[in-house]
């Protein structure tokens, strides 16, 4: 039987190996012939020029304009980019969103009548090459040459598909306007919309502008009857009203347990001190009760607290360091220390809150190394598949190296309308690169998603959000805090926002327990890999609730063995990471979990390509059985539904480009020798922004189980002992070690 030694094992990247695949697939038929091509597209493209001519000269910055050029369905990948079109016509790619069409024609004529999921891509250039264009298509060869025929239609934006709920607008309104901003000539851009916005009376806060790479995004205050004219600017991307700071919501009111007991909170230091978590938040009274194993910051700029902003910030910090209490019974002693950052405030009534708070949350990123953060407030804004929010975007871009672990409340809108999309979880929790914890109801066996927490899915990419529930709290089981000095009974709350910061209280105990062995990146795929599933959709419970105590994550329970890989992959690579299973195991089912984790560079102005880079692994679950070709052996599905599939069906049902990836399936025994992953890193962005690392971090928890082998995790010892190591704990915490 397992002994109390079972914990972690590390160093499972020792198991992988480089590795060369032969190329797949072949040349793709053509839908369309350059004739069809010249007659389809020639009217489209005539059309798109006359629409350029109306513009206003301010509407233009610079003489230049953007299209929008829908591609096949069928050439949508990276490989089919029409860069060759581009640069024949003098024109420049500055972005992309998703589009549903139904071409004229499909290869396979018994698709004639089918819609599917396409790229509209973002297009600019002067007015002149767009009139050439034109000219060029009525005669000669075709511009791009084949490319042209991957190319479903051409068309100049329109105001209206510009503006996302702006029809309500009666009065002079704060807006938060997109923009295309292409490098090479964004500042033409920039002063160009601030003086076109002057002119139509308004006012463009370009000091408070948020700049992404290739996008930016900037307030506006503007009258409601100039706002169909404000999105004939050529550059515009998206029009919608300025968002509010979600800060609260009323059922995270906290209330006061009348007639209980508050917890009493532990007189030791914290587990291990150097574990900080930085929590990013409304501001703790440093006179406070947890004073011992927190710490208060003013953030620069910050105003005037409020006592609400003050209670949230208490009882989330209170979440992170204890959980969830019970009242009469003593806290648990906290895995590490809290840096409390104040980052919201009494703001004034200018409207700017978003923008000033996100400012003060990139300083926290920039100046402090904290690698393990939680934050629990955000834009009181639903995601939008088509557009990515400068909260998501910038915080995406602070995680892409892996070096940090963000916890983020997935909102408490869960309640309403889920037809229309406001019950979807909230910005920025759809950021690829961080951890979205929803709420669960209760910390019993029979739990559900609480009623409150946000729905899924995300966006495609990271359609599976929230990625995990923790306990939040509900009407019946409330979530209970430390009482504030002075205060006999402890306060009671429910909310996503504190179902985050207990999510984080984990990874740190993990971290707590093992030191530094294990990346950020690695904390996040173990929270995944050990949630645990209900009946509930994954739209309701993404991968599953977290477990509440330590051992979960860092024993091996009966009859399996559990190994970490971390390390890095270049663009292009392929490697084979072989699962630690003996040979010696041949009888019975082996049950494989497998959990990828990756961080990696994302593209703001390019929502269903947001993520620059890609995992694809290939399970091989016998090295001897070897494919009809003989130059590889053979592999089976396990993440995606089948071996081959088109992109289409890839993004459509694998979401090859999530960045986590988890699955459960069970083998014969026999049918196992020597399994592997061959996974090969998929790149599709060349112009990152300068110092960004195309190598991009991994992490992969592979979990073996073999109910017919009670002493599969020391057969997993003694045979890989040479490269796998048990992970010793670094601080001795009291663990209920299962027999």
């Amino acid at each position: 039987m397992p002994g109390p030694h079972n914990f972690l094992l590390g160093h499972g990247e020792r198991l992988v190996e480089p590795v060369s695949l032969p190329p797949g697939g072949g040349a793709t038929p053509l839908p369309y012939t350059e004739e069809e091509a010249r007659v389809r597209l020639r009217p489209q493209v005539r059309e798109a020029v006359q629409h350029f001519s109306r513009l206003p000269a301010g509407a233009c910055p610079d003489g230049q304009v953007v299209g929008v050029l829908t591609m096949h369905p069928q050439f949508i990948a990276k490989s089919y980019h029409p860069q060759r079109l581009l640069d024949d016509l003098g024109l420049s790619y500055v972005g992309a969103r998703n589009a549903t069409v139904r071409p004229e024609k499909w290869t396979n004529p018994e698709r004639s009548s089918t819609a599917a999921e396409t790229a509209e891509l973002f297009v600019s250039g002067r007015r002149a090459a767009f009139t050439l264009w034109s000219q060029r298509m009525a005669a000669g060869p075709l511009p791009g040459g084949d490319q042209l025929r991957k190319v479903e239609a051409f068309r100049a934006p329109t105001a209206h598909e510009r503006q996302r709920n702006t029809t309500p607008l009666t009065a002079r309104s704060l807006m938060e306007v997109g923009l295309h901003l292409p490098h090479r000539i964004r500042t033409k851009i920039l002063t160009g919309f601030a003086d076109y916005v002057d002119s139509l009376g308004g006012t463009a806060e370009i000091s408070h502008a948020l700049h992404l790479q290739g996008i930016g995004f900037i307030p506006v205050r503007l009258a409601p009857q100039a706002i169909d004219r404000l999105a004939q600017f050529a550059f515009t991307r998206v029009i919608r009203p300025m968002p509010q700071l979600r800060a609260f919501h009323p059922v995270e009111r906290a209330t006061t347990a009348t007639g209980m007991e508050a917890p009493t909170l532990p007189s030791s230091a914290a587990v291990d001190p150097e574990v900080k978590m930085a929590i990013l938040d409304g501001g703790l009274r440093e006179d406070g009760p947890m004073a011992p194993w927190a710490r208060s910051y003013e953030t620069p700029t910050v105003g005037t607290a409020t006592g609400d902003y003050l209670d949230h910030g208490h009882n989330v910090t209170s979440a992170a360091l204890f959980g969830p209490l019970v009242p009469g019974q003593p806290a648990p002693r906290p895995f590490g220390t809290v840096d409390h950052f104040r980052i919201a405030d009494h703001d004034p009534e200018d409207g700017l809150a978003l923008y000033r708070t996100l400012d003060r949350i990139d300083t926290v990123l920039r100046e402090n190394p904290h690698e393990l953060v939680n934050l629990s407030l955000g834009p009181d804004l639903p995601v939008e598949d088509d557009e990515i929010h400068p909260w998501t975007a910038l915080l995406d871009s602070w995680l892409c190296d892996g070096k940090r672990l963000l916890t983020i409340a997935a909102g408490n809108n869960g309640g309403l309308d889920q037809p229309s999309g406001n019950a979807r979880i909230q910005v920025p929790s759809d950021s690829v690169n961080a951890l979205s914890v929803g709420a669960a109801d209760s910390t019993r066996p029979a739990w559900r998603r609480a009623s409150y927490s946000a729905l899924g899915p995300g966006r495609c990419p990271g359609m599976v959000k929230p990625d995990v529930l923790s306990f939040g709290g509900d009407h019946k089981e409330p979530f209970f805090f430390a009482a504030p000095y002075g205060q006999q009974a402890p306060p009671m709350s429910l909310g996503t926002s504190f179902a985050a910061p207990s999510a984080l209280r984990m990874a740190a105990g993990i971290r707590a327990y093992f030191g530094p062995v294990l990346t950020p990146l690695a904390l996040k795929a173990l929270l995944v890999h050990c949630a645990q599933d209900n009946e509930q959709d994954t739209s309701e419970r993404g991968w599953g609730r977290l477990p509440a105590t330590l051992e979960d994550y860092v024993v091996c329970p009966p009859h399996t063995a559990r190994v970490v890989y971390q390390g890095k992959l270049a663009p292009k690579q392929t490697v084979r990471m072989f699962l630690p299973l003996p040979e010696s195991v041949t009888t019975g089912n082996v049950q494989i979990t497998a959990t990828y984790c990756i961080a990696c560079p994302t593209d703001p102005r390019a929502p269903r390509n947001y993520t620059t880079s890609a995992f694809e692994p290939f399970f091989r679950p016998h090295m001897e059985r070897l494919s009809p070709s003989g130059s590889v052996p053979k592999s089976e599905p396990f993440f995606q539904a089948r071996d081959y599939m088109t992109e289409q069906e890839l993004r459509a049902d694998a979401h090859k480009w999530e960045t986590v990836k988890h699955k459960t399936a069970t083998f014969k025994a026999d049918r196992l020798k020597r399994p592997a992953f061959d996974v090969r890193h998929v790149f599709r962005l060349d112009d990152l922004p300068p110092d960004t690392d195309p190598d991009v971090s991994y992490a992969l928890i592979i979990t073996l189980k073999a109910p017919a082998v009670a002493d599969l995790y020391d057969q997993v010892v003694r045979t890989y002992a040479a490269r796998l190591e048990i992970l010793q704990p670094v601080i001795a915490i009291p663990i209920a070690l299962r027999p």
